[in-house]
């Protein structure tokens, strides 16, 4: 691994200074699965019916571990979120890990996981079979924070339309039905109900059309909200809740509202007790003492690698990269993803993660305590809808 310092740190830079969204991510998707093809893997690209997805293989029989790579920037402040730590740490470990898979008689597949970001591309490659076969999926996320897993969330996305009537605001606005006034009442409903949900709940809501002209009574308004939750199950009650605020504004004002749901959800993250000692323990070698999250010490998210780890024992560490009080999705945190932080993340990180490979390779009883953990965690749920 510390041969390749130069070649992942240049791969994290150059991913960090070519930010590209979701389903758009051509640069990096090519600069991975070449750099990839160039050590010897078995690479394929556009792999599962996603154009900037990418599998590279290695190791022809046993246990088949998936490092997962994510890519995608973010929209206005790039690669806030450290996507580029995530590429180049997940791509690092499996090449470094290639170099003794045979000898340990296991298989792996580094897995190019596009558009994170509210995109859902590891549902799209879980839909196309990616995770057929595999029996662990390791892959790490940047913080300000060491962290053995990541407090996350079930989450998914809302667009609530309003439908009026126009008219001139000023000579006849009694003829008109305001659907702005719906959505903003909508609005206030749910600023409401903030106070009557879980202390570990969320939603918020921005507008996305709030009419043309100021003297025009707006025919169409629009309005985008994100709905979270520690379980899914929590999730659609919540999802219930914010939909009768949002239809309540639509009542007092007289229009027509119809929500739309995303059709897929995110679900928490079931991180894998005995992958997760491997993680802490391959840590401990790197340096770095990661820990449980805490009050006033965590971080707390949503991921498509949730829907993973409810079908494939996982793991989902932060690592960190950047002072405790600088949050991801900041600007100051994307500065530090393309720092010397991030850039020992990246090396720090590829080095754990390919430790937590060779040990679940190299022990049975370890790849027995990891499927029993999985079994017994209850997974298995329909993580893909």
């Amino acid at each position: 691994m510390d041969a390749r310092t130069e070649q992942l740190t240049e791969i994290s830079h150059r991913i960090h200074e070519n930010p590209e969204l979701g389903f758009e991510e051509h640069f990096a998707h090519d600069l991975l699965a070449g750099a990839a093809e160039d050590a010897g893997l078995e690479v394929q690209r556009q792999a599962y019916g996603v154009e900037t997805a990418f599998a590279a293989r290695a190791g022809t029989t046993g246990p088949l571990v998936a490092f997962l790579c994510e890519y995608d920037a973010l929209p206005g402040i790039g690669h806030a979120c450290g996507h580029n730590i995530i590429a180049a740490s997940g791509l690092g470990a499996g090449l470094a890990a290639a170099e003794v898979v045979e000898e340990l008689g296991g298989r792996l597949l580094i897995l190019g996981t596009p558009a994170e970001e509210g995109g859902g591309g590891k549902l799209h490659l879980m839909r196309g079979g990616a995770f057929d076969g595999v029996d662990a999926a390791l892959m790490l996320h940047p913080a300000g924070l060491e962290l053995s897993e990541m407090q996350t969330l079930a989450v998914q996305q809302l667009h609530a339309r309003y439908r009026g009537r126009a008219a001139h605001a000023a000579a006849a606005p009694y003829a008109g039905r305001n659907a702005l006034d719906g959505a903003v009442l909508g609005y206030v409903a749910a600023a409401a109900l903030r106070q009557h949900i879980g202390p570990d709940e969320r939603f918020h809501g921005i507008f996305t059309d709030g009419g043309q002209k100021p003297n025009i009574v707006p025919a169409f308004a629009e309005t985008n909200w994100y709905v979270r939750s520690p379980t899914v199950s929590g999730l659609e009650l919540l999802k219930e809740r914010l939909a009768d605020c949002l239809s309540s504004g639509a009542v007092a004002a007289g229009v027509a509202i119809e929500l739309e749901w995303a059709d897929y959800h995110f679900a928490e993250v079931r991180s894998n007790a005995p992958l997760q000692e491997l993680w802490e323990s391959n840590a401990a070698v790197v340096g770095r003492n990661p820990q449980p999250p805490a009050p006033g010490r965590t971080v707390i998210g949503s991921t498509d690698m949730g829907n993973v780890s409810h079908v494939v024992p996982s793991i989902h560490p932060m690592i960190a990269v950047a002072p405790p009080e600088v949050a991801i999705h900041t600007e100051d945190f994307a500065v530090c993803a393309r720092g010397p932080g991030g850039d020992r993340g990246v090396i720090d990180g590829a080095k754990t993660l390919a430790g937590v490979a060779i040990d679940y390779w190299s022990d049975a009883s370890v790849r027995a305590a990891v499927a029993a953990d999985f079994a017994g965690d209850g997974a298995t749920v329909a993580a893909s809808d």
